[in-house]
């Protein structure tokens, strides 16, 4: 009778012990692939929101500029009025004309300043809702590049200590940060504590 060999109950564990981290390390390839495109997502974010914040800071500036000269006119206006209304009667009539002239280009002044400070304040609003996008986006990217990483640690603790459960944690947080990271480039699901308050 021929002896049959049983199969050494060391060397099953160790091929599933290589099984298992075979599988546990492409995960966590893949959790750093995720990882590096929400670090990407973050960056950009960060960089549209401080320039669109730049970009508004110098719309605002441009429309004080815009108020300080309208105002500026309808002073002058109001002065010359009220020369023409004391002096009008003794005036010579080309002198006259002259103050009416006056009078009419800073009041010409006055509306066009008016009008184009209504598009400044327009374009500056704008580049504000841009700034508060970006931030908002920037918010999902931290969250998921947080969550990544922590899933990386965890996978790696789970090779080391061979323990499914602490890699299947690391994968539900891993699932966590891919599906904030699409959040973060499409806005298309809200979570309220993300978007701050705008």
């Amino acid at each position: 009778m021929s002896e049959t060999e049983l199969p050494n109950l060391d060397e099953i564990k160790e091929i599933k012990e290589k099984s298992f981290t075979k599988r546990v390390a492409l995960a966590t390839g893949i959790f750093a692939v995720v990882l590096a495109i929400a670090s990407l997502g973050g960056k950009e974010a960060t960089k549209e929101a401080l320039l669109a914040q730049q970009q508004a800071s110098d719309q605002w500036a441009f429309y004080q500029a815009k108020v300080i000269r309208e105002h500026q006119n309808g002073n002058e206006k109001l002065h010359l009025e009220a020369e023409l209304a004391e002096r009008g009667p003794n005036m010579k009539p080309e002198a006259r004309q002259k103050f009416e002239a006056l009078i009419e280009k800073f009041a010409e002044e006055e509306r066009r300043y008016n009008a184009e400070k209504k598009n400044i304040e327009e374009e500056a609003k704008k580049l504000e809702r841009e700034r508060d996008l970006n931030r908002d986006k920037d918010s999902y990217f931290e969250y998921a590049e947080v969550l990544l990483q922590i899933a990386i640690v965890m996978s790696s603790i789970s090779i080391l200590s061979v323990s499914r459960p602490i890699f299947f944690f690391s994968l539900v947080l891993a699932i966590v940060g891919a599906i904030l990271t699409i959040g973060g480039y499409t806005l298309s699901f809200r979570i309220p504590f993300l978007h701050g308050g705008h």
